[in-house]
């Protein structure tokens, strides 16, 4: 018998079908590809509905609401030496905290002790970015619900400035503007604004009271009197809360051991006194340089007002509380006492137990003779006053951390003990 069946190499439903020389899918085969990509589409819509009515899908971050009994900071600044300080102090004291830091001078490493310090959800976030870019920084402020602004974030080397104006004019007044921009611009009501003796130049009369003329002889100092004007030019129309503290010589750590001064080894040479005498002490460079022995002064170097961190840190507090709005405060933070590099350098001595090797050398650009405060307006308006004025006891606590800190925060000694 002839056999006119036909053998079927695919099964119908995924054959093709040839009309006039070309192949065209079978509709079955079709149909079933289009079902299934529906199918997708319908579970996907129904995930994403279920989400939605998840009670924590369209919960908002903590950090961007406005919660009674809460005070939202932001620090500005707050991986650098002072502003990390800032932040310590009022984590401790119950307020929640935002850090913005572009990592320029500051260090990751001290915001990882504070996280590790305040890991509750909702006490501490750190955001990375630059304060010079106000597409940012307004993007911040769109989404968080900030009730105050500590504003350290600056350079802030007199040597460095008079080498490098323009960084400084840019860096301090032309980002104080950005940020004070989205303040005005998302209704932040309260400002406390670090700022320094450096405004004051060479005054004729000391101490230094806050009506001494303001006659910087440095671009540091002169970008800060810059911000300092924009500030107070701006406050006459507003209803903002403005707390300006002009500080001097900052010097200590925190008494526990937690945080400490840590310059990138770049910066060395422009830095503190304090940090050249412990690195001095520990061999890192061979000697101190003291610049300047012809000054019009008891031992012929200058002569500094030298502020502990912690009582800085408290006078920030102290002015976070008493800020008021329509008002603008304006404080010197000092001891009211003045201490020479060379008795500094002593105290350092003493402090490390080093007989650290000075050099003395012609003076630095910028520089000026003497300056130290008269605190009597912050004690009698903000009932503020200088608390560790001890000069060795202060170098002995910052010694420790520089000690058990050789690498800064890279890689603390105790974790090899």
């Amino acid at each position: 018998m002839l056999n006119f069946g036909r053998a079927r190499s695919q099964s119908r439903t995924n054959r093709s079908m040839s009309l006039g020389g070309m192949d065209y899918p079978d509709p079955k085969r079709k149909n079933n590809f289009v079902g299934k990509i529906l199918l997708a589409a319908t579970l996907t819509a129904l995930c994403i509905i279920m989400l939605k009515q998840s009670p924590s899908f369209n919960t908002p971050s903590t950090f961007s609401l406005h919660e009674s009994g809460v005070t939202h900071v932001l620090v500005t600044g707050g991986a650098g030496f002072i502003g990390s300080h800032a932040a310590l102090r009022l984590l401790k004291d119950s307020y929640r905290v935002t850090i913005v830091d572009n990592l320029s001078r500051g260090n990751l490493g001290a915001i990882k002790v504070l996280q590790e310090l305040f890991p509750e959800p909702g006490r501490l976030q750190f955001i990375y970015a630059d304060l010079g870019d106000a597409k940012s920084v307004n993007k911040i402020f769109s989404e968080n619900a900030f009730d105050a602004v500590m504003h350290f974030a600056a350079v802030a080397y007199v040597g460095e400035s008079t080498l490098d104006p323009l960084k400084y004019y840019h860096n301090i007044t032309s980002n104080t503007l950005v940020v004070l921009e989205s303040m005005a611009a998302h209704g932040v009501k309260t400002l406390i604004y670090s700022s320094t003796c450096a405004t004051y130049g060479e005054p004729k009369k000391m101490p230094i009271t806050e009506e001494t003329p303001q006659v910087p002889i440095n671009p540091y100092g002169k970008a800060k009197k810059m911000a300092e004007d924009i500030i107070l030019d701006f406050s006459k129309n507003s209803d903002m809360a403005v707390m300006i503290l002009r500080y001097f010589n900052v010097i200590g750590s925190d008494p526990e051991g937690r945080l400490g001064e840590a310059p990138r080894p770049e910066l060395r040479e422009h830095g503190r006194i304090s940090g050249a005498c412990f690195d001095a002490a520990r061999s890192i460079i061979p000697g101190l340089k003291v610049r300047g022995t012809d000054y019009k002064t008891s031992d012929g170097t200058c002569i500094r007002d030298y502020i502990d961190v912690t009582d800085l840190v408290d006078a920030h507090v102290k002015a976070l509380e008493n800020a008021k709005p329509h008002k603008v405060g304006i404080y010197n933070v000092g001891t009211g006492k003045g201490s020479s590099v060379k008795e500094f350098v002593e105290a350092c001595k003493k402090a490390t137990g080093v007989d650290i090797k000075v050099d003395f050398l012609p003076r630095r650009p910028g520089d000026y003779a003497e300056v130290y405060s008269d605190p009597t307006k912050i004690l009698r308006e903000l009932n503020w006053t200088a608390q560790h004025t001890n000069l060795q006891e202060s170098l002995q606590i910052a010694w420790r951390w520089q000690k058990s800190h050789r690498d800064g925060y890279g890689t603390p000694l105790s974790m090899y003990s």
